[in-house]
């Protein structure tokens, strides 16, 4: 329910911040692993392995988020990943031994998906007080956010500060806000806990919507791993030429997100998740057809494009399921997402050792045609009819 007090422009300012927290977060400590691989004086293997322990955090607690969303608001488990999110961080610089810093990541991971999914579970909910798409904005007030983490991070590093004093600065601001937002976000009564599996898979309503989730967050999580390996070894392009690539990428990434909400207004879910696919597949043809600089560069920023509204939409739509409680179907949809996350990247690399890196970004565009396929199987008057009616 919402407090008369607060008005629901005061409620989704709220509901950004967490968003932005997230995304300062995280880039934050993004910004600082080679210094902690130098530190710590870890080899490229070793590295891997530590990092891996991420994404396993994150998953192992996906179901267990979903049920804790079942059984309390969103609001009260944002602000409780909130919390542990920034004291993982914070944490992370003084980590001195191998097994510290690995059992530090997997934490790290677990309470960045009890912060991510019930941000989204919020923002879902903020989206029912609105007439019109704002979904696409949150996760765009995520971007911003990471490109001003990674800014400080370089600020941070080219200074010489160290990591345990930068991460523990800036995990103790981001509690501090934390604690100073919570209060205006949507107090709502959780739904009612069904007796369910722990671990619950998307149903035959959501199908569709994991497929395209799963499709778009590999593709996105190829160009955080793969575009400069491209650049550098199919391109041939210089190290700076590289990272103005990845810039490209994320600008439009970044600006697409913002844009999203008036496309979506104006011409629906199911048409902007069919052109986002279209992007993505004409992105990585264009890449691998033409591998110079500038078509290169051209091409990556078309899969900013295409992959910069899949995933809220994803999660807004799952939001609305009439089969499923709002925060077990977004955990659902997001842990075949994140599927796709972890596993799609590392057979790049399978596919690129056996023949090249063309070839393997050749392999993705199918995901960008699935996308599409996908896409075309929602229905359009339901689509509508949801972005349209508030609670």
């Amino acid at each position: 329910m919402i407090n008369p007090s607060r008005s629901p422009k005061t409620i989704r300012i709220a509901t950004a911040a967490f968003f932005f927290i997230s995304g300062f977060g995280y880039t934050t400590w993004a910004s600082r692993i080679p210094s902690i691989q130098r530190d710590l004086h870890l080899n490229e293997a070793q590295l891997g392995t530590a990092l891996f322990a991420l994404p396993v955090g994150l998953l192992v607690t996906m179901p267990l988020t979903g049920r804790l969303l079942r059984a309390y608001s969103s609001s009260r488990i944002m602000l409780f990943g909130a919390l542990l999110f920034n004291l993982m961080l914070g944490l992370l610089g003084y980590a001195v031994h191998y097994w510290e810093f690995i059992l530090v990541l997997l934490c790290f991971g677990s309470s960045r998906n009890l912060l991510n999914l019930s941000m989204n579970t919020e923002g879902v909910s903020v989206q029912g007080l609105y007439k019109k798409s704002i979904i696409t904005t949150f996760h765009a007030i995520w971007s911003c956010a990471g490109f001003a983490g990674a800014a400080l991070g370089y600020l941070m590093v080219a200074n010489h500060v160290l990591p345990v004093w930068h991460l523990l600065s800036v995990s103790t601001t981001l509690v501090v806000l934390s604690i100073c937002f919570a209060p205006f976000t949507l107090q709502q009564q959780p739904q009612q806990l069904e007796k369910k599996p722990l671990f619950s898979l998307p149903d035959k309503t959501l199908i569709n919507l994991s497929l395209i989730c799963f499709s778009s967050m590999a593709c996105e999580n190829i160009m955080y791993d793969w575009s400069g390996i491209y650049m550098d070894k199919a391109v041939h392009s210089t190290h700076a030429t590289a990272t103005a690539a990845f810039v490209v990428f994320m600008t439009t990434l970044t600006a697409s997100r913002f844009a999203g909400d008036k496309i979506v207004g104006r011409y629906g879910v199911k048409l902007l998740m069919q052109c986002s696919g279209v992007f993505i597949v004409t992105g990585f043809l264009l890449a691998v057809l033409f591998p110079y600089v500038p078509t290169t560069i051209i091409g990556f920023g078309l899969v900013g494009i295409g992959t910069s509204c899949i995933v809220p939409l994803c999660f807004s739509e799952a939001g609305k399921s009439t089969t499923m409680a709002k925060g077990p179907a977004i955990a659902a949809v997001s842990t075949v997402g994140y599927f796709g996350f972890l596993v799609v990247p590392p057979m790049v690399g399978f596919v690129a050792q056996a023949l090249n890196l063309r070839w393997s970004f050749a392999v993705i565009t199918t995901l960008g045609t699935l996308i599409v396929w996908m896409a075309s199987k929602i229905k359009t008057n339901a689509v509508k009819a949801s972005i349209q009616a508030p609670i």
